[in-house]
């Protein structure tokens, strides 16, 4: 059964997922009209509850001598998931483990290696537990965002979940990098927005800037150089390259 939680709990977990390392409990408390003992007390509680597992860094690896992460898909023989993704765990280089509730295909494995040789011999490490590996695939990006129903309700409008749900199917997922005479630059999402900027069937997902992630909303303004994900129902258009690029 799950933990019962209410508004507040939701916002707390929202500002935690989206940046808990920079994020206090006075920071939340102010934007939630609460004291920040209250705050801290909420979040002891979904600690002990469980909802909060732990708190960790993302690591860019290719940074750290350009080591190589990995996606491994396994499927386990039998029905206890949980004893061989733990025994994977235990494996040099495994750093997450995933069950899945399938059939087939049930762990999820990501993994990092200094090279394509030291990757072979994780892959062949698991094997060695009884584990098929059935694909891999080295990961370029990880993107995170916090889950969007736990948001503020102006960013809910802002950005609609129902537009996610539209883009399925046919998306484009385009990276763009803001110009520094594009018309969207040292603009907000919602200027953006409202001066036509910003197509109906475009949909802001993240912006990286100075190699940091951020998870936009309507305050949040496009500045030169940032590195912009959208998806868009359909190719992009002429005119909306030109305006984030400003060419």
């Amino acid at each position: 059964m799950g933990v019962r939680i209410d508004s507040v709990d939701e916002r707390i977990l929202y500002h935690l997922a989206a940046d808990a390392r920079h994020t206090s409990a006075p920071d939340i408390a102010a934007e939630l009209d609460v004291s920040a003992p209250t705050v801290r007390n909420r979040i002891r509680r979904l600690e002990e509850a469980g909802v909060i597992r732990g708190y960790h860094a993302h690591i860019d690896y290719e940074r750290v001598g350009g080591r190589l992460t990995n996606l491994f898909t396994c499927s386990t023989p039998g029905t206890d998931r949980e004893r061989f993704a733990r025994r994977i765990l235990g494996v040099p280089g495994v750093i997450n483990v995933k069950e899945v509730m399938s059939g087939r295909d049930d762990l999820l494995v990501t993994a990092v290696g200094t090279d394509t040789d030291d990757i072979t011999r994780i892959a062949r490490d698991i094997k060695a537990l009884g584990v098929d590996v059935e694909d891999e695939d080295l990961v370029h990006r990880q993107h995170y965002c916090p889950y969007f129903p736990f948001g503020p309700a102006d960013d809910r409008t802002t950005t609609p979940v129902t537009s996610v749900a539209d883009l399925a199917g046919e998306a484009n997922v385009v990276e763009i990098t803001v110009g520094e005479g594009a018309p969207i630059a040292r603009r907000t999402v919602e200027e953006a927005s409202e001066a036509g900027l910003i197509d109906d069937g475009v949909l802001v997902i993240t912006i990286e800037r100075d190699d940091e992630p951020i998870t936009p909303n309507g305050e949040t303004t496009f500045q030169p150089d940032d590195l912009v994900t959208i998806l868009s129902r359909s190719a992009l258009s002429e005119e909306t390259l030109r305006t984030m690029t400003g060419e």
